[in-house]
């Protein structure tokens, strides 16, 4: 039950993603409401993750994933009708919403039936695997979908889809609650979520138009207000909802940072990734898909063998060394063109994949396993919550700076092109006006296709700086995991590993710690 949560949760990530461009031409929206578009699910995620997962505790899990499945099929329901792009907005929060109730759910059912942290970790490698299959599953969905009906019935799905879950986990879940008394936080959860929002708007709002506009100074400093009043708060409430002593522990704040910088980049990857194959490429969304099939498919087949390779290398081994194959394999996409071949593209793709796949098994059973038994729930929520934290930054931050630069080099790239002063004006005021996609609709008459191939030219250029920097902030991420994972001088040389294949991270604690603290 928790793999098909996990699944149902993040079905409409690469979903809706692949079909950005579609929807663009469809509602005539600009590159900053696209960005809203994939931000309006992530944000609900990282914003109220936490509190999820305390209702959980105190009210039962299986209520609160029953619950999730529910905004699932309400969201589905409102994007499916969907009429503009602010209904659009509407429904991605909703399944927003019934995403960030069942993520820690999910984890939280393992950690209630495997108390065992090494048993465990085998448990969290088929989780993750059932992620990555919801993520491959999203883009071949959407193509067929939109190749033969109106891009709105990619969330017809989801609808069957959880409420079949719904009658299954009716019947086969049985209720489950925290062993240690909490109570609901509304002080944290409210400056938890004013800080996620304000951060990510201020950066979508500023990308579109400048960081020096009031609204965007105003948003970056409530949430700059936002997070330390939340650090403040939580280090004097009775029941945190995000206890801060689990960051004593550097493999729990080494994965959350690390799962937070890769996901930035993952996200932000194929919000990028979707437009150029749309946009500059020019191909259908399920052509489109079938590439991103070469991004997904490694980490969905290898979640289930990293495990065995922890018997030979430690997470913090596979989780630097990943993410290191995963930055040079960006670093070799800032070269792509417009005729860039599949082949040529296909290998760098597989690269990313690979590398990820090293990588995310490892990181929430790190986060999961450093911290004793009773704290489990809450290590993995708040681990998720870096993870959707870092989702939505992804498209808001390397938006701003596709957005920027594509827009900076416009000009210069119509000069080149041949056009007449008068066309570049009309080219440059509908960007201002729309963003990069109004240029499509322009009735340009024979200037149309040089005014697009010099769209396609400065979309190349803002492509080339995000990957860019999308390698250098994994790099910095692989840096992070080597520094905050390595062993602790107490620890032991080599851990043992179970029949799951697993081996437990060192923290410090004494071997005993976390079954000390084990179920009551």
């Amino acid at each position: 039950m928790a793999c098909l949560g996990v699944f149902v949760g993040y079905f409409p990530v690469t979903t809706v993603s692949v079909s950005l461009p579609v929807i663009q031409r469809a509602l005539d929206a600009s590159t900053a409401d696209l960005s809203w578009v994939s931000d309006a699910f992530v944000l609900p995620v990282a914003a109220l993750i936490l509190t999820a997962g305390v209702f959980g505790d105190v009210h039962g899990r299986k209520k609160v994933f029953q619950a999730g499945l529910g905004f699932c099929v309400l969201g589905s329901a409102v994007a499916l009708s969907a009429q503009s792009v602010a209904q659009v907005w509407a429904g991605q929060a909703l399944l927003g919403m019934g995403a960030a109730a069942l993520l820690p759910m999910t984890l939280a059912l393992i950690s209630h039936a495997v108390p065992d942290p090494r048993e465990r970790g085998k448990y969290i490698g088929l989780w993750t695997t059932s992620m990555m299959g919801s993520l491959t599953v999203g883009p071949l969905v959407a193509g067929v979908i939109v190749e033969h009906a109106a891009w709105r019935w990619i969330y017809l799905l989801p609808i069957p889809l959880s409420l079949v879950t719904m009658v299954i986990a009716a019947f086969v879940l049985t209720e489950s609650r925290s062993p240690v008394q909490r109570a609901l936080d509304w002080p944290g959860q409210l400056t938890a979520a004013s800080a996620i929002v304000a951060l990510v708007y201020g950066f979508i709002e500023g990308g579109a138009g400048s960081f020096g506009d009031v609204q965007v100074i105003v948003a970056l400093a409530v949430a700059v207000c936002s997070g330390v009043a939340f650090v403040l708060l939580e280090r004097r409430s009775p029941s945190p909802m995000l206890d801060l002593t689990l960051f004593r522990s550097a493999a729990f704040t080494g994965s959350a940072l690390v799962v937070m910088i890769s996901f930035l980049a993952l996200i932000g990857f194929f919000f990028l990734l979707s437009l150029y194959l749309g946009m500059v490429q020019q191909l259908s969304t399920l052509d489109a898909g079938l590439r991103l099939l070469v991004i997904t498919v490694p980490p969905m087949v290898l979640g289930a063998v990293v495990g065995r390779l922890t018997r030979f290398l430690s997470p913090r081994a596979l989780i630097t060394g990943g993410l290191v194959i995963t930055a040079v394999a960006l670093f070799t996409l800032t070269n792509i063109g417009t005729d860039t071949s599949f082949g040529s593209l296909a290998w760098r793709l597989a690269l990313v994949g690979l590398g990820l796949g090293l990588a995310f098994p490892c990181m929430t059973a790190t986060a999961v396993s450093s911290v004793p038994h009773h704290q489990a729930g809450m290590a993995a929520a708040g681990n998720n919550a870096f993870r959707q934290v870092g989702g939505a930054l992804g498209p808001a931050i390397l938006g701003a700076l596709l957005t920027g630069r594509a827009v900076g080099t416009l000009p210069d790239h119509l000069a080149a092109a041949g056009l007449p002063a008068s066309t570049s004006s009309r080219v440059l005021d509908a960007v201002d006006a729309g963003g990069l996609g109004a240029v499509a609709g322009l009735p340009l008459g024979r200037a149309t296709g040089p005014a697009l191939r010099a769209l396609s030219q400065s979309f190349l250029d803002g492509l080339q700086l995000c990957l860019l920097v999308s390698a250098v902030v994994v790099l910095f991420g692989a840096a992070v995991a080597a520094w905050l994972l390595r062993p602790t001088s107490g620890s032991r040389s080599a851990a043992p590993v179970t029949a799951g294949g697993t081996r437990p991270v060192e923290t410090g604690r004494r071997p005993d710690t976390a079954a000390a603290a084990g179920p009551k």
